[in-house]
C-alpha cells in the first residue's frame, strides 16, 4: 500500500511501529471500506450461520476503546451476535476489574487505568500542583460504589483520621462528573481520556497513594472455547501488548 499510495504509512524502529500522519488519514477511510465490505458480504450471505456471545461488561470501561474492541470483534467473528449483559450475569466472557475476578476465571490484562482526583473548577484545591492525602480533610466528596479506588482511599484516610465530607453517594462515573461540574463535590475519576474533556473540571493527582486498577477480560478456564470467545482473547492479548509498548515508548 504504500508503494501504491507513494507515502510511508508507518515509523519503524528497534520497538515497533507507529503511524505516520498518512497512516493516521488513512485508517478511517479503510475502516469505511472495510465495513462496506462486508455489509455486502452479508447482504447476498442469507444461510451465514450466526454466532451467539454474550460479553458482561462492568461500569465506567470508556465508551470509545469499548466501541473499538467490540468492532474488532465484529470483524474478526463471521455471524457473531453480540448480546453485552452486566458482569453478574450468565455470559461466555466478560471486562471487569482484576479485583472481581473468580477462581475458575483466566485473567487477560487490557488496560490500566489510574485514578485522578475530579475538583470543580474554582476548588482551591485546584490551585494546588501536587495533592496529598493531608489535603483531603473535610473535602465535600461524590461517593461511588462499587469503586475500588474508593474503598482503597478510605482504607488509607481511616488511620490518619482524614474524613471526608460526603455529599452524595451515586453508582455511575457520569453521574458523579456531573455532581463535580456542578459544584457538589470532588469525586475518584478513572484517567480515560473521554471522560477528561470537561472544562468545568480539575483532574489531580493524589501523589502520596497508588489508586489504580487493572481491567481485562475474564473467562472460564475449563469451557469449550468458541470463535468468539477465541477471538477476543486475542484481540485483548495485542491490546495489551499495544498498550505495554506504547508506555515503553513514552517512558524512553
Amino acid at each position: 500500500m504504500e508503494e501504491t499510495l507513494d507515502s510511508p504509512l508507518f515509523s519503524r524502529h528497534a520497538k515497533g511501529v507507529q503511524p505516520t500522519d498518512a497512516g493516521q488519514q488513512l485508517y478511517p477511510l479503510a475502516n469505511r471500506l472495510l465495513g462496506d465490505a462486508q455489509a455486502i458480504q452479508r447482504l447476498f450471505n442469507h444461510k451465514q450461520k450466526k454466532l451467539p456471545f454474550r460479553l458482561g461488561l462492568i461500569r465506567s470501561l470508556g465508551a470509545e476503546r469499548v466501541s473499538q474492541l467490540l468492532k474488532d470483534l465484529g470483524n474478526s467473528v463471521e455471524g457473531l451476535e453480540l448480546t453485552l449483559v452486566q458482569p453478574e450475569e450468565d455470559c461466555d466472557a466478560r471486562i471487569i476489574t482484576s479485583a472481581y475476578l473468580q477462581s475458575d476465571e483466566v485473567f487477560q490484562p487490557l488496560w490500566r487505568d489510574r485514578y485522578l482526583l475530579a475538583l470543580p473548577v474554582g476548588s482551591p484545591l485546584s490551585l494546588k500542583p501536587e495533592i496529598t492525602l493531608s489535603d483531603l480533610n473535610q473535602l465535600p466528596f461524590i461517593h461511588r460504589s462499587p469503586c475500588e479506588a474508593v474503598s482503597t482511599l478510605t482504607r488509607a484516610l481511616a488511620p490518619q483520621a482524614i474524613h471526608l465530607q460526603v455529599r452524595a453517594r451515586i453508582q455511575t462515573v457520569e453521574y458523579a462528573l456531573a455532581l463535580v461540574g456542578a459544584g457538589v463535590g470532588a469525586a475518584l475519576i478513572p484517567e480515560i481520556s473521554q471522560l477528561q474533556l470537561r472544562d468545568n473540571i480539575v483532574f489531580r493527582d493524589i501523589s502520596d497513594i497508588d489508586l489504580s486498577r487493572m481491567v481485562g477480560l475474564a473467562y472460564n478456564k475449563q469451557a469449550q472455547h468458541n470463535a468468539a470467545t477465541r477471538s477476543i482473547i486475542a484481540i485483548c492479548k495485542q491490546q495489551w501488548s499495544d498498550n505495554v509498548m506504547s508506555h515503553s515508548i513514552e517512558v524512553d
